[in-house]
């Protein structure tokens, strides 16, 4: 029960303003978020990278609903490009964003995130890397897949994310393994109804092997992004099966957790990659990371103790 808990609390400006303001909530978001700056973030995936990781970066933002804030995203992944670029990251990071904070959510929201994310998408190529659209709650699917089949007429290396925990997911597997489209998998982290999502775990993961299959079948490029052994090991045992090659596919983490899982794939001469967020806006990215993992809490909980 408390999952579910947290994702609404996610949403709640009071208790965002509560945590946000709490002296003691900085020092643990620490593990989660590189750092409010882009500086700060760029240091934190050079240092990935020099361990032999990739990285992609999120500036982190979401639910816009003022055309100014859409804006401001727009020109913060502008930044993030040209830094890649300048700093020669491009080869082994790239970028993550939400539509819902380039306006999908605003009067004419489709087109205006799409008018607002393809000169980044065109920053990125120019910078020598790509952009990967994150996917949000079931009402955004049909626009955020529509907009990724936009961009990849002119930047195939654009990737989409879809959850196994939505009904619809296999079938859009099916069709982004088809088109040669880089997919990451993710099982979901939003609240969703049962007419749209499955809502027992068992079925979420059993979902997410059958996707898993979907992709390593096609002639896509999957980017398996679980903590989960028994998925990381099931994904690797369809690699082998589909024989897939180093390179053809790739696992992804998020910054500070399971660390050493990471360093361990990569030794073993996988691909790996660490979702990196940074930026002000951090609280509804920190709440579902508690709502993930009982872990997470518990870690949270022990380090407010600890700082009391």
């Amino acid at each position: 029960m408390l999952g579910p808990a947290l994702l609404a609390a996610a949403r709640n400006d009071g208790i965002r303003r509560f945590v946000s303001a709490a002296p003691l909530t900085r020092p643990v978001v620490d593990r989660f978020v590189a750092g409010e700056r882009l500086d700060q973030a760029t240091a934190v995936a050079a240092g990935l990278a020099a361990r032999g990781l990739r990285v992609t970066l999120d500036h982190l933002g979401e639910d816009v609903h003022d055309p100014a804030e859409a804006l401001r995203a727009r020109d913060a992944y502008l930044a993030l490009a040209e830094a890649l670029g300048r700093l020669g990251l491009g080869e082994r990071a790239e970028m993550s964003l939400k539509l819902s904070a380039f306006g999908q959510a605003l009067p004419g929201g489709h087109d205006l995130a799409l008018r607002h994310v393809l000169p980044v998408v065109e920053a990125a190529a120019a910078a020598g890397t790509a952009v990967t659209l994150d996917m949000e709650s079931h009402p955004t699917v049909d626009s955020t897949l529509a907009v990724h089949a936009e961009l990849r007429r002119r930047f195939p290396e654009t990737g989409a994310v879809l959850q196994s925990a939505l009904l619809r997911t296999e079938e859009d597997c099916r069709a982004l393994a088809a088109a040669g489209a880089r997919v990451r998998l993710v099982k979901g982290a939003y609240r969703e109804p049962a007419e749209v999502a499955h809502q027992a775990r068992r079925e979420v993961d059993r979902a997410y092997v059958r996707c898993l299959g979907l992709l390593f079948a096609g002639e896509g490029y999957p980017m398996v992004g679980t903590h989960d052994p028994r998925l990381l090991a099931i994904a690797e045992a369809i690699a082998t099966r589909r024989g897939r090659p180093a390179g053809s596919f790739e696992f992804q983490m998020l910054f500070g957790v399971r660390e050493a899982e990471q360093r361990r794939l990569a030794a073993r001469g996988h691909r790996v990659r660490v979702y990196v967020p940074y930026g002000t806006d951090w609280y509804a990215y920190f709440m579902r990371r508690l709502a993930e993992r009982p872990a997470n809490l518990a870690f949270f909980a022990r380090s407010l103790v600890s700082r009391g």
